[in-house]
Parts: C-alpha cells; sequence; structure tokens
C-alpha cells in the first residue's frame, strides 16, 4: 500500500510539471506574439513616400507602378516605412491591398489646387502639386520621395543621411523630382502653400518647376557623401547622378556605368507612353523587361488582376475568328449592290480603299486593345495573334493573297528579334542594326503593297463583285456585240 501511494504521489507530481509547462509556453508564446505585434507597430524615424492621385486614363497603371516599387524597395529590406500620399478619391480597395499587401502607411489628402494648370496643355501635371505633402510628414526626420518610375537596384538607405533638401541634376540645369530627400517642416510646407497661392514663377507648371524655383541655388550647393559613422547632414546638397539615372544612359551603352556616384536607381523620365511597365516597351526599350521581372518577384501576374480577363477574352475571340475564317471563308461575292446609277469606277475605287484600311486597322486595332501592364512576352503576342486573326478576315472577305498582307507582320517579329538581340556591343550598334534591318525590309514591303493591288484589281473585275444590273448590262452590251 505504501509503495502504490508513493507511486500515485509521483504520478501526480509529473502531471502537474506537466501542465506547468505547458503553461509556461502558452504565455511565452503570447509574450512573443505581443512582442511582434509592438514590433510592428513602431514607426522608423525616416520614410520612402511616393503619391497617387486620380483622373487620368492611366490611373491603373500607376497603381501598379506604384506596388511594384513598394515590394521592390520591401526586398531591399529598407530600414524606413513606405508611405503613399494617396488623394481622397483613390480607391478604398487600392489603399487597402497597399497596406495590407505591399506593408505601406497611405495618408489620405485633399487635392492641391494647381494654379498654373491653365498656363500648360499638359492635364496630367494637374495634380502633381500633391507631392508638396511630404513636407508636412513631420513624424519622420528625413523623407525620400519618389515617382513610380524609379527601377532600384541596390539599397539607398544612406540617402536618409542628406540634409534638408538634397536632388540629383539630370539635367545640366535643373535637377530631377523624381527622387529628392527632405527634411519635413511645418514652417517649409506653409510657406510652399503660401507660395503656390501667390503663383510663384513655375516654368511647367508642375511640381518640377514649381519646386525647382523653391531651391534655386541647389546647383552652387556641394556633393553629398554619406559620412561613415552614420551622422545626419545639414544644409541643401546635390545628389551624385547614381541616385536617379536617367534611363538613356543605359541605352546609350547597354549597360550603367556611371562612375561619380553609386548606380542605385533608374529612372524613365521621357516620353509618357514609353513608361517600363507597358508591354510594348520592351524590346523597344532594354529596361522594360527588368522592371517586368521585378514585378514578376515582387507582386505577379495574377488572374485575378483586372487585365487578366481581358486577355483570357480576346484570345478566345482571336482563335475563333481565325477558325471561322478559316472554315467559312466569306467573300465579297456575296454582296449584291442594287443601286443602277453608281459609277463602277468609284466602287472600285471605294472597295480598294476599304480592303487597304481594313489591312491598317488589322494592325493597330490589337495594339490598343492589349491590357497595358501585362507581361512583354505575353503582350506581343496577344498583339500578333490579334494582327493575324483581323488579318484573315481581310483576306478571306476580299479574297487576297496570304503572303503580301501577312509580310507586315512577319517583319514586325523579325524586327523584336533584331531589337531582342543581347549581344550587342553598345546602343550605336543597336540602332544601327534596326536601320538596316528596316533598310532590307522595305522593299519586300513595296513589292508586297504591289501584289495587295493588283489582287485587290482583279478580284474587284470578277463579277460578283460588281453591281448586279451593272453586270447584267455589262453582259448584254457583250451579247450584242458578238450576235
Amino acid at each position: 500500500m505504501h509503495d502504490r501511494s508513493i507511486k500515485r504521489c509521483n504520478l501526480r507530481q509529473k502531471m502537474v510539471s506537466r501542465k506547468s509547462f505547458k503553461s509556461l509556453f502558452w504565455l511565452l508564446s503570447i509574450i512573443c506574439l505581443d512582442l511582434n505585434g509592438v514590433r510592428a507597430d513602431v514607426s522608423h524615424k525616416n520614410a520612402y513616400a511616393t503619391m497617387m492621385y486620380m483622373g487620368t486614363p492611366r490611373d491603373y497603371e500607376f497603381y501598379i507602378a506604384i506596388r511594384v516599387m513598394l515590394r521592390s524597395l520591401s526586398k531591399l529590406r529598407v530600414d524606413a516605412d513606405l508611405v503613399v500620399i494617396a488623394s481622397v478619391d483613390v480607391p478604398a480597395r487600392w489603399m487597402h491591398t497597399m497596406e495590407e499587401e505591399d506593408g505601406a502607411k497611405v495618408v489620405r489628402v485633399e487635392n492641391l489646387n494647381n494654379p498654373y494648370i491653365s498656363d500648360t496643355s499638359h492635364d496630367r501635371f494637374k495634380l502633381t502639386l500633391n507631392k508638396l505633402y511630404a513636407w508636412s510628414l513631420v513624424e519622420y526626420e528625413r523623407v525620400v520621395m519618389l515617382d513610380a518610375d524609379n527601377l532600384f537596384l541596390q539599397k539607398t538607405d544612406e540617402l536618409f543621411q542628406c540634409g534638408q533638401f538634397c536632388a540629383v541634376f539630370i539635367n545640366p540645369c535643373v535637377f530631377h523630382t523624381g527622387l529628392f530627400v527632405l527634411e519635413p517642416s511645418s514652417k517649409v510646407y506653409k510657406d510652399m502653400l503660401r507660395d503656390l497661392d501667390n503663383r510663384r514663377d513655375n516654368p511647367d507648371g508642375a511640381d518640377q518647376g514649381f519646386i525647382g524655383g523653391y531651391f534655386p541655388d541647389l546647383l552652387d550647393q556641394p556633393m553629398f557623401h554619406p559620412p561613415s559613422d552614420g551622422t545626419k547632414l545639414d544644409g541643401t546638397f546635390r545628389l551624385p547622378l547614381g541616385y536617379q539615372m536617367d534611363a538613356s544612359y543605359y541605352y546609350l551603352r547597354l549597360r550603367w556605368s556611371v562612375p561619380c556616384g553609386p548606380n542605385s536607381v533608374i529612372t524613365f523620365p521621357g516620353a509618357s507612353w514609353l513608361k517600363p511597365w507597358y508591354w510594348w516597351s520592351w524590346p523597344v526599350l532594354p529596361l522594360g523587361i527588368q522592371w517586368h521581372e521585378q514585378r514578376r518577384e515582387t507582386i505577379g501576374y495574377s488572374m485575378y488582376d483586372s487585365e487578366m480577363p481581358f486577355v483570357l477574352i480576346q484570345t478566345i475571340i482571336y482563335l475563333c475568328i481565325i477558325a471561322v475564317t478559316r472554315l467559312a471563308r466569306p467573300t465579297l461575292t456575296k454582296l449584291c449592290y442594287r443601286g443602277a446609277d453608281k459609277n463602277l469606277t468609284i466602287i472600285q475605287t471605294s472597295l480598294k480603299a476599304i480592303a487597304i484600311l481594313s489591312i491598317i486597322i488589322s494592325y493597330m486595332l490589337p495594339f490598343m486593345l492589349v491590357p497595358h501592364t501585362i507581361h512583354p512576352i505575353l503582350g506581343w503576342t496577344m498583339y500578333l495573334l490579334g494582327s493575324f486573326a483581323l488579318s484573315c478576315i481581310t483576306i478571306n472577305v476580299f479574297l487576297l493573297p496570304l503572303l503580301p498582307v501577312l509580310t507586315p507582320w512577319l517583319g514586325i517579329i523579325g524586327v523584336l528579334l533584331v531589337m531582342a538581340c543581347p549581344w550587342y556591343t553598345d546602343g550605336v550598334v543597336r540602332a544601327l542594326s534596326v536601320f538596316a534591318y528596316a533598310f532590307c525590309v522595305s522593299p519586300v514591303l513595296w513589292i508586297s503593297m504591289g501584289k495587295i493591288r493588283s489582287s485587290l484589281h482583279i478580284s474587284l473585275e470578277r463579277e460578283g463583285f460588281l453591281p448586279s444590273r451593272l453586270t447584267d448590262s455589262t453582259q448584254s452590251n457583250g451579247f450584242n456585240k458578238l450576235y
């Protein structure tokens, strides 16, 4: 009995110790979760910020570009908050996505009135002065303000050591506001709003001209070199070119080699329709594929994106067009003209014009229908499929030869291969190769156009393409002459 009681006591002690261990484990887990939550809520002293507003046909494109940039900064593990200065009309689901999925802090603001908009014809500059809100982010010591068309190659946290204002001169005399460093200040922000109301001189009617006028002496300031001890500098500084490299430097030599600073950030300040997120930017502009590679590694290309359903629908439509035109083979012989007073020459000329216009449309329409920010390889595939499908309609309706109509289609494939060739030594050789290809292909296109015109003339001389009464009249006259 004594042994049994001892065993029972030992068993109870073991059970108590197990329960105590489990309780201690859960307590430690809760503490760790609380600490993680505290860490998640702790803000950084500095921030990378960008702005977003609505009211242009390119709103969704900039939304995607901002998300890719935010994710790329997160991937670089920057020691700063990611802030989006969003106007109040930005859709709530977009802001929620940027907060929950991209880890950004969204600051909602009212659009600043642009008093210069009447002086410029560029409506896309109407709300760019929202960038001035960056000076109102006084909870941060330094802010790096960014445009959405920046491509980060490496971490740039040393920029937070710069002074009260720092920017890059990609133009010899005008600094660029696609990336600049600032010290938030309520005083400076209010002073800027006052200057805005007083219509300070602004050469371009946008943020570039206004901020350039507010810091007119930046060109005379020293170059920024980050202190090795991590301290922050005071004053204004010019940033080395490597912090805001114009993409043209890449196109000239097909690589980045700027010796006067770190090769950290690339910007695309050129034509708005050649931004890197457009599918047609590659291989026309080589850097387009690098931006899309960054997107693939960050937010990716999901079937739930608003553009992907359009891709699927267009693919089905184009394949159906190709199948129907191959099976049905419709021709103009089924058209019946009943106007007896119509002139035969006018009809033939009109039909020729319609045929040529149809060929042109078959190459232009798919370009406008393909969603803009899909991957370049998918975009060009969709374009080529669409132009081929619409060309099949023209070929079968007007009884045109296949190869001459598809010669531009084959030429487009050829020029894409020439531009995408990775073995060029520099941009000049690449440009000369494209010009040489165009010079060689031009005679082939001219010959194809001649064959199309002659084929149209033969087709329109056939009985089925003529008005029914004119055809009957021609046949009766011929009969009278023979008999």
